[in-house]
């Protein structure tokens, strides 16, 4: 057994676990509705919020935004790969073809770029840069783990500028991550002069930044001296609290941001407001704010935005044609308490909403969890691509993925299913434990996509390295409410969640060829054990929101346990595993890859992705090949060459598989975890391949700072 073993826990194990508590439900109610009131509209931000100290930025009307250019993502130049899904539509897909099956196995490392970006002495290790570096002409641009640019030579990694952001350790959230910049051709500044190429980047300290393309210099001319403070309304915080991870997309001039806000800390967090900004100026031209929908306006000094509201924390994709960009939103705050949100809230939650880019108005919202209580937020960027009926006549498209395995096919002028991909509400288990918090009672399905992920657990599937650890699983499997993929979590036993907060496709999306018509999706299966606890038993734990002075960031934080403070419960999270060991409770694989023709809706070939060579019981790696399937985090690319290049394993390989059989047909060992999404190119007819091999803590997979580009050797081309 041991043979096919791994340990490979999405969240490093819990001093504490779900149990029983002194204090009855019913008591946690007992301290008057005042309790669990918002902050004050006039409470201060804490300092360093302001990372800059910047002013505040004026507000510009939506008439006097100038007429943008056509930017390079729209028609991306065949060897260029401008933006992070590579083109507008996010496709992850390259037309290059020098790389095939027949001669990849020749692959070897062009170069090593190091960002310079990683923990330092006795800094708690929270990296995971998680980049996909852009390029443009014969250069690269990407940023660090902590948000440096940096502009490199695309044949040999010498660095050509650095723009040095000066993010500094506190304003780490969970994760230092930059999943990359946004390439931006200004339609006032004329061609030649500096700033009419510009790289834009959001940060962990709530900063927009934009850069001139050529030197790295900040363009002076956009916000205060290149810069934008966007805690600006954002009220009450302190650093670390709300950051952003994900490249801005600009979208018929207007540059649209989103921000993650930590989990499990407080109900009446920061809000999760989207925003627009003028992208040559920097001014601010309209708010989304849930609970306020009529008022787009930025707050009056001394208010904030709505508190609490949904955050998008995924990269979201603009759509130039129809005047869209498409959020993909999460919960509210207090991810496994939902008694508390408004009715505006839970219209809009885990959802992907298609917002006016000049107004800020919601023009269509698709649901994909209602009353979520599991953190089935979206992760994932969602792919335009035309869909062709059977009539011949096409409609404009979009691929959702999500974290249960369901994939939404959406029109996106509508937002309605396509009718070859019909959505049914199923029943849920509702009510439910929880009186106060009634659960809905169906929930949507996409039943004619293939579905990411395996069948409801059963206990007869538990599984372990002998008998006994079997018998802990079935065990510990007994102690559980399970009802399927919807079990409400509850106080008086935990529920096994299942495909789990990391199941199904997160972050690193879907690559989309649109010739063949081919989707590649990776995915997780990796229940998860929750329970309920009672605000005392929180309190004994040692749960506290990260703007209590008595943080502890080891006891709880955006995966894991969560203080949920103004609400009556706690939350206790852990893998569903034999904490001993290390191993999950459910049999392997927990990662899987698979290729799925959107025409017929036929899987054309599904295999584990990761081996068994890094992972092991006690965390031990085996170094054994065994293609068991690890968790994985990042996602794939797709080219013309009939390749899929793809990391994301927890084995901490670069592997390229041909896309007509599933097969192997090279891999390399990296020197760190190679959670990011890869990105192919091509300087002087020679194709390129990229992955950041950053690693990432919550993966438990080595940290570096260390981009690997590959290319054939010139007597293989």
């Amino acid at each position: 057994m041991i043979s096919t073993s791994l340990a490979l826990a999405q969240v490093p194990p819990s001093n504490s676990s779900p149990g029983e508590d002194d204090t009855p439900p019913s008591a946690a109610h007992q301290e008057g509705p005042g309790k669990f009131g918002a902050p004050s509209p006039y409470a201060p931000q804490a300092p360093g919020v302001n990372a800059a100290n910047l002013p505040d930025i004026a507000e510009i009307g939506i008439d006097e935004i100038p007429t943008a250019v056509p930017q390079r993502d729209a028609n991306p130049a065949r060897e260029d790969w401008p933006a992070y899904g590579r083109d507008s539509n996010q496709s992850r897909y390259s037309p290059l073809d020098q790389l095939t099956p027949q001669n990849v196995g020749q692959l070897k490392r062009a170069f090593i770029y190091h960002t310079g970006s990683k923990p330092g002495p006795g800094q708690q290790n929270k990296w995971a840069a998680e980049t996909t570096p852009i390029k443009v002409g014969d250069s690269l641009y990407m940023c660090s783990a902590m948000n440096d640019m940096m502009r490199i030579d695309a044949t040999n990694g010498k660095e050509i500028w650095r723009h040095k952001a000066g993010v500094k350790y506190h304003s780490i959230p969970y994760t230092a991550a930059c999943k990359g910049v946004t390439y931006y051709t200004s339609s006032t500044v004329p061609e030649g002069q500096p700033c009419h190429e510009r790289i834009m980047e959001a940060t962990l300290d709530m900063r927009l930044i934009q850069v001139d393309a050529e030197t790295g210099k900040l363009c002076e001319g956009f916000g205060h001296g290149g810069q934008v403070n966007l805690m600006q309304g954002m009220g009450e915080s302190v650093p670390g609290f709300v950051s952003m991870t994900t490249p801005p997309p600009v979208v018929n001039g207007i540059a649209i941001v989103n921000h993650e806000v930590l989990d499990g800390q407080r109900r009446w967090a920061p809000s999760g407001v989207i925003r627009g900004y003028d992208a040559e100026s920097g001014k601010f031209v309209w708010a989304w704010d849930v609970n306020n929908p009529d008022d787009h306006h930025q707050p009056e000094p001394g208010k904030h935005y709505s508190r609490g509201t949904p955050n998008s924390w995924a990269a979201m994709t603009g759509d130039d044609a129809l005047g869209l960009v498409y959020v993909p939103t999460g919960n509210s705050a207090a991810d496994y308490y939902s008694a508390m949100r408004s009715d505006k809230e839970n219209a809009v939650s885990s959802s992907v909403v298609a917002l006016d880019v000049r107004t800020g108005e919601p023009r269509w919202v698709f649901q994909t969890v209602h009353k979520d209580v599991w953190d089935y937020d979206l992760g994932s960027q969602v792919t335009k691509f035309d869909y062709r009926h059977a009539d011949g006549s096409v409609t404009p498209a979009l691929l959702v993925p999500t974290k249960r395995g369901q994939t939404f096919v959406l029109d996106r002028t509508t937002g309605k299913p396509l009718p070859e991909f019909p959505v049914v509400e199923k029943p849920a288990p509702s009510p439910g434990p929880m009186s106060d918090d009634p659960r809905a009672p169906t929930q949507p399905y996409s039943v004619a996509f293939p579905r990411l992920s395996f069948p409801d657990l059963k206990e007869s599937d538990m599984w372990g390295m002998s008998p006994i650890d079997q018998l802990y699983c079935r065990i510990k499997f007994r102690k559980a409410r399970y009802l399927g993929e919807f079990t409400p979590p509850a106080v008086d036993k935990p529920n096994i969640e299942y495909p789990g907060y990391n199941g199904g496709s997160d972050w690193g999306s879907m690559a989309y060829d649109p010739n063949a018509g081919i989707v590649i999706a990776n995915w997780n299966s990796t229940p998860m054990y929750d329970q309920l606890i009672t605000r005392r038993k929180a309190d004994k734990l040692g749960l506290r929101p990260i703007d209590n002075p008595h943080y502890d960031p080891s006891g709880g934080g955006a995966e894991g346990n969560g203080a949920q403070a103004d609400t009556p419960y706690g939350i206790v999270v852990s893998p569903f595993w034999n904490q001993y060991t290390g191993m999950m409770c459910n049999k392997p694989p927990y990662g899987m890859i698979e290729a799925i023709d959107v025409k017929t809706k036929k899987v054309l070939w599904s295999r584990p992705l990761g081996t068994a060579r890094a992972n092991g019981p006690w965390n031990m790696p085996t170094g054994l090949p065994l293609n068991i399937g690890t968790p994985n985090n990042g996602g794939s690319v797709v080219t013309k060459g009939g390749l899929v290049f793809v990391a994301a394993a927890t084995d901490n390989q670069i592997r390229a598989i041909d896309l007509k059989t599933g097969k192997d047909v090279w891999s390399d060992v990296l020197p760190g975890g190679g959670q990011a999404n890869p990105m192919t190119y091509e300087v002087n007819g020679k194709q390129y391949v990229a992955i950041m091999a950053g690693g990432h803590h919550f993966m438990m997979t080595p940290v570096t700072d260390q981009l690997v580009v590959y290319a054939l050797p010139d007597k293989a081309q």
